[in-house]
């Protein structure tokens, strides 16, 4: 069970861009469930509470939706937000199938301090995110990676991201997902003397 859980009931009218914004207005937001096994069902969901939560949803964040007393297991593919209320109008929901691998995208951590880095490297992330398929039950909230062993001016790809073996990394697996940088030292510009003829007395 996720800890995510939202209530929503059916949408059976009202629809179009009218009555979305009827929807919106009233604190609701309209949503759609779908996926592999699953026709488009046209849900409604409570706006204040959903909107509180999104901060804490990513696109490997499981969330329940109880649909009038059948639960969905749902990851959010998108949503809708208006920036200049701060509104989300619409979300994107896909079931997953418990037993049915998945695909996703799980955001990266990085852990550790680089050997670089006590070197006065920098440290710098290319790649925040790395696209996995696996069960639904093995989907994890984030991947950490440890960068403590990347040296001065070295790298990591996304093939040396260690996971479970329950879960493969479908990225790219030369990607660069972090490298550390040497300081550049600052130079300094010498300004070329002008040579001064005195005038003639």
């Amino acid at each position: 069970m996720s800890k995510h859980i939202f209530d929503a009931t059916l949408r059976t009218s009202d629809f179009g861009s009218a009555g979305s914004r009827r929807l919106v207005r009233a604190g609701k937001i309209p949503a759609v469930i779908y996926g592999s096994k699953t026709k488009p069902m046209h849900v409604v969901i409570d706006g204040h509470k959903f909107t509180l939560a999104i901060n804490s949803i990513s696109e490997s964040t499981l969330l329940t939706l109880n649909v009038e007393g059948k639960e969905h297991e749902v990851l959010v593919k998108s949503f809708q937000e208006n920036l200049m209320t701060d509104k989300i109008y619409h979300v994107d929901f896909y079931e997953v199938v418990r037993g049915e691998k998945l695909r996703a995208f799980v955001p990266l951590t990085m852990v550790g301090n680089p050997i670089g880095c006590r070197k006065a490297g920098i440290l710098d992330v290319i790649l925040h995110e790395v696209e996995v398929e696996c069960l639904p039950k093995d989907l994890p909230s984030d991947i950490k990676v440890d960068v403590s062993k990347i040296d001065l001016n070295g790298h990591l790809s996304v093939k040396d991201i260690i996971v479970d073996k329950a879960i493969t990394i479908i990225s790219d697996a030369v990607d660069t997902v972090a490298t550390v940088k040497a300081l550049k030292s600052e130079k300094v510009a010498t300004e070329e003397e002008e040579e001064v003829i005195s005038p003639e007395a």
